[in-house]
């Protein structure tokens, strides 16, 4: 009964603190009813964090129905020498009700280096792996989506592993 008590106390004393320091720092009288309908939406938010994004549930991967096509325009776009085909992927969060969705592309790709140290011998090894992530817009038939290749945007490249031993 003690706790239950104390706890009562405390709550009605923090909020006639926040309704006195909203006075303070508005100059104006407090909407009661606001301030204790965003503490409670501020606690179920806190209450319900981690439970579910909408936007990580509801991402789906799709098939690729140009997959080639898709690499050939991601090689010419990155400059890098080739481009990984199988692992190539595509997601979307667009509802399958829409005509042109934004698609997210992730792909692997690699550069080659040549290097040799005399005329008579060069050596060609893929020693520097890229994931390259990409944006296009694509329409979706079947559960398949064909990406338009001239909407491709490269959004990041990074490096993944890059042999700097020179041979």
């Amino acid at each position: 009964m003690k706790f239950i008590l104390i706890l009562v106390f405390l709550v009605v004393f923090f909020e006639a603190g926040l309704i006195s320091s909203y006075t303070i720092v508005t100059s104006q009288a407090p909407d009661v009813g606001k301030l204790i309908g965003m503490q409670i939406e501020e606690i179920t938010s806190l209450i319900s964090f981690g439970s579910g994004s909408n936007i990580l549930n509801t991402q789906q991967t799709k098939v690729i129905t140009n997959p080639d096509e898709v690499a050939a325009a991601l090689q010419n776009k990155t400059g890098l020498s080739g481009i990984n085909v199988p692992s190539l992927t595509a997601q979307t969060i667009a509802s399958s009700k829409q005509k042109i969705i934004p698609v997210n592309i992730t792909v692997m790709g690699y550069q080659d280096s040549i290097s040799g140290g005399n005329s008579t011998q060069i050596i060609i090894s893929a020693n520097q792996t890229y994931s390259i992530t990409a944006t296009a817009n694509g329409t979706l038939s079947n559960g398949k989506i064909d990406i338009d290749v001239n909407t491709i945007q490269i959004t990041s490249s990074r490096k993944l592993y890059g042999n700097t031993n020179g041979t």
